[in-house]
């Protein structure tokens, strides 16, 4: 069983940034890929950032390319996420997760992933 737990949401207005912060508890989280997604009131979850367990990969929907920047330290079992220039479309619970380490559903998906936090509110005010 794998635990995840989010913090660093928060109230911010528009333009700001905020740096949500995941902590795991899984052992060999090194190994891990890991992924944050977010869902907005009425609307479905959807794929944020993701990142490989080595860091050499980086994965970001296109909505926040250029904005948000995912980081992990496999030291400190840790996965973040820096969000700059922050958009009142971007408030939603925002959820990290762990991926499954075999499949051939892509990294983007949802169904790839089989371990998720509580989530955390991000608000965004205009």
């Amino acid at each position: 069983q794998v635990q995840l737990v989010e913090s660093g949401g928060g109230l911010v207005q528009a333009g700001g940034s905020l740096r949500l912060s995941c902590a795991s508890s899984e052992r060999t989280f090194h190994t891990s890929h890991m992924g944050w997604f977010r869902q907005a009131p009425g609307k479905e979850r959807e794929f944020v950032a993701a990142i490989s367990w080595s860091t050499d990969s980086t994965y970001y929907a296109d909505s926040v390319k250029g904005r948000f920047t995912i980081s992990r330290d496999n030291a400190k079992n840790t996965v973040d996420l820096q969000m700059n220039s922050l958009k009142p479309e971007d408030t939603a619970v925002y959820y990290c997760a762990r991926a499954r380490p075999l499949g051939v559903v892509s990294i983007t998906e949802s169904a790839r992933y089989d371990y998720w936090g509580q989530g955390t509110q991000v608000t965004v005010s205009s």
